[in-house]
Formats: C-alpha cells, sequence, structure tokens
C-alpha cells in the first residue's frame, strides 16, 4: 500500500509539472494566433474583428498570468480545450475524439500482435536455443526492428499496391465510416485500412519483444529451480512455460504496459503514407496550419497516457515481483 502511495503521489506530482509546462510554452512563443489568423485574411479584418477573435481563441490579455493559470486548469479538468483554428468551429474535444479511436485501432493492434508474437517466438528460440529459429528469426527481426517504419511502409505500398494490386496504392486509405465507436463497421473499416500500416509497425518492433524475451529467459533456465524440475522429470512444455517463460516474462510485460501509452501518440510517419487518420497524421497536420489548441490538447493527451502507462508498469511490476515492494 505504500509503495503504491508513492508512486501515486510521483505520478500527481509529474503530471502538475507537465499541466504547468503545457500551459506555459505556448504563452512563452512569439506572436499571436489571433493575428496569425488575421494574416490569412491578408490584413483586412480591423481592431474589432481581432478583439473578437481574441475572445473566441480565449486570448485575454487583461487577466494576469496567475488568472489564466488557474482558468487553464479548470477548462482542463472539465475537458473544455478551447476550439481548433484548423478546423473552426469545432471543437478541440470533438477533433481529437474523430481521430482517436483509428489511432487506438492502428497501433494498439500492432502493439498487441507485436507482443505476443515477439514473446512467443523469443520464449521457443530460448527454448531451443541454438537450433534453426533460434539461428533465423532473432537476427532477421532485430535486423528489421532497425529499419524505419515509414521506409517499410513504402515498401510494402510498392510491392502490395504497385506490384501485386491487393491494396490501393495512392489515395485509398481514406475512411468510410464518418462516426468511428465501437460498432462492427468502424471495426470492420479500421482492419481493411490498417492491415498495411499495421504490418509495417510490427515488422519493425517485434525483433525487440523477442530479443529481450530470449535474453531474459536463456538466464532463467540456468536457475536451480529449473534444474530442479528437469531432475523429477517433469514435461518439457510445463517446464518452458510453468517455470522459465513466467518468471521471464516481466521485463516484457513491464515493457508492453508503457508500450500501451506511446499508443495514444501515434506512428506520425506510417500515418502520413498511408494517409491514415489518426492522432499522428492530426498532430502533424495541426503543426503545419499553426493550430496552437490542438497542438497543446495533443500534447498533454500524450504526456497523461505516457504517465499512466509508467504507473501501470511500476504496479503491475509490484504485484508480479514483491522484492520491488521493499522500502529503500
Amino acid at each position: 500500500m505504500r509503495y503504491a502511495l508513492r508512486r501515486l503521489g510521483f505520478f500527481v506530482l509529474t503530471l502538475w509539472v507537465a499541466l504547468t509546462l503545457n500551459f506555459l510554452l505556448p504563452r512563452l512563443m512569439p506572436g499571436n494566433p489571433a493575428l496569425a489568423m488575421v494574416s490569412k485574411f491578408h490584413g483586412e479584418l480591423g481592431p474589432n474583428e481581432l478583439n473578437a477573435l481574441e475572445t473566441l481563441f480565449g486570448i485575454n490579455t487583461h487577466q494576469s498570468l496567475l488568472s489564466q493559470y488557474f482558468g487553464y486548469l479548470h477548462d482542463v479538468f472539465t475537458g473544455n480545450f478551447g476550439i481548433s483554428f484548423s478546423e473552426y468551429p469545432a471543437s478541440v474535444t470533438s477533433v481529437i475524439g474523430s481521430a482517436i479511436w483509428w489511432t487506438v485501432g492502428l497501433v494498439g493492434i500492432a502493439t498487441i500482435l507485436a507482443f505476443l508474437l515477439g514473446t512467443g517466438l523469443g520464449i521457443v528460440s530460448a527454448w531451443r536455443r541454438g537450433g534453426k529459429l533460434d539461428s533465423i528469426v532473432p537476427p532477421v527481426f532485430v535486423i528489421t526492428s532497425a529499419i524505419p517504419y515509414f521506409w517499410v511502409a513504402m515498401v510494402l505500398v510498392l510491392v502490395f499496391g504497385i506490384t501485386l494490386h491487393w491494396f490501393p496504392s495512392q489515395g485509398g486509405y481514406y475512411v468510410t465510416t464518418d462516426t468511428p465507436g465501437l460498432n462492427f463497421t468502424f471495426f470492420q473499416d479500421v482492419v481493411n485500412h490498417a492491415f498495411l500500416p499495421a504490418m509495417a509497425l510490427v515488422i519493425t518492433t517485434i525483433g525487440t519483444w523477442i530479443l529481450t524475451m530470449r535474453n531474459t529467459m536463456i538466464t532463467t533456465l540456468a536457475e536451480d529451480y529449473v534444474r530442479m524440475a528437469r531432475a523429477k522429470g517433469l514435461p518439457g512444455r510445463r517446464i518452458m512455460l510453468d517455470y522459465a517463460a513466467r518468471n521471464s516474462i516481466l521485463p516484457n510485460l513491464v515493457g508492453f504496459a508503457m508500450s500501451l501509452g506511446f499508443v495514444v501518440s501515434g506512428a506520425i510517419l506510417v500515418e502520413y503514407v498511408f494517409n491514415y487518420p489518426g492522432v499522428g497524421y492530426m498532430l502533424l497536420q495541426a503543426v503545419s496550419a499553426e493550430d496552437y489548441p490542438l497542438m497543446q490538447a495533443l500534447f498533454l493527451l500524450i504526456t497523461v497516457a505516457v504517465l499512466f502507462a509508467i504507473l501501470a508498469a511500476d504496479i503491475l511490476t509490484a504485484l508480479l515481483d514483491p522484492r520491488t515492494r521493499t522500502a529503500r
């Protein structure tokens, strides 16, 4: 209990620092979003229109910085992130909500598949150390992990889109579902549009899971309790799964919990290559359009997701390995 409260305290402190930085950084940047909007109209808007834009965008130059800070915290905890400049008059919350499900569908599924396949291959490779599988699979996928995933994405488009014509090569990755959600139509659309992007992510991330699981399990196989299990004549499958793999999977589980936090940030370049309407592609568009409220909300969303993932990883580690709960 004390360990969980201590980790929760660090989480709250880090979250407060992230919120404060997210508030200060846009205000320290030179320029004025309202003036940037005026420039798009070639300066044809007068002072009254400029004041109206500042009010609309929540730019209150008459309030002190402290008052603005408390107002910002209130807006964050009530889910009010303002109006998107690039998607005006849509709210930032609705704009992010239209993209977050696509990113979860792509990066989330790819992360789960890479973890399951990589962990399974790592277990078998370590158990059959020196065999054909161990000599081929880990080196191949470690090499693929060093290749940029956007390059793999372009190769997949070349092979499966342009050469084989199994998937559209250009402009074919725009979605057909206008209302993302937990329904069969949306799930089918995600599968159709996310197959090649997910394949690119799996190919470039699976090697890490294989190598980590293999190396940890090889160390575990040398432990005394594994030798005792062999001496008792227990079946090899039981020794591999119950004794070796079960006690070696903790690093992979912790890494998997942290990887889920980065699901929210998406895969910017992969989404860009495939015109996939996820959070990463939206963040790139927000930066290009100087959409400060949308950028600010996306940065905060990514930060909070990563913090929750780290907290979950700490708690998972404490549950699976009681030694980490000892007070230092």
